[in-house]
């Protein structure tokens, strides 16, 4: 958060914002990324490769940054591996048990006014306020 400036996130969300609702209306289909990586898991050859280049741009788009003089953040682990996949297998079934992820309701599900993604959002920033609660002034890392 060292670097966070109102101006820099109101233009990322925008983006984001703007990119997902052309998706939607370009595509008919939603950003959401769990439901594009999970339908990998099962697809239509006709999918494949909408899916396939979605998910390389995500690869590819800090490297394009780079390529144009922006610095990457530096990025540090305090976990251990184990606990890494761990956090990982558990927000895996998370986005299976509520029907997408952060991205997919937050972004894209209130976007278009669905209940269900108010809901899981709200659950979503409900689960995130208490987390950060309790490791700062309960358990106090």
């Amino acid at each position: 958060m060292e670097n966070f400036t109102p101006v820099r996130a109101l233009i990322g969300g925008l983006l984001i914002g703007a990119s997902a609702a052309l998706f939607l209306v370009l595509n008919g289909r939603i950003a959401g990324i769990s439901g594009i990586l999970g339908g990998l898991l099962h697809p239509t050859r006709s999918e494949i490769g909408w899916r396939m280049a979605f998910l390389a741009g995500l690869f590819v788009a800090p490297l394009v940054y780079v390529a144009f003089g922006g610095a990457l953040p530096p990025v540090a682990l305090d976990a251990s591996l184990p606990l890494l996949i761990a956090a990982g297998l558990i927000v895996g079934f998370g986005t299976r048990l509520g029907g997408g992820c952060t991205s997919g309701h937050g972004v894209c599900g209130i976007g278009r006014g669905s209940p269900r993604s108010l809901a899981a959002t709200a659950v979503f920033m409900a689960t995130a306020i208490t987390t950060v609660f309790i490791t700062r002034h309960v358990i106090g890392m």
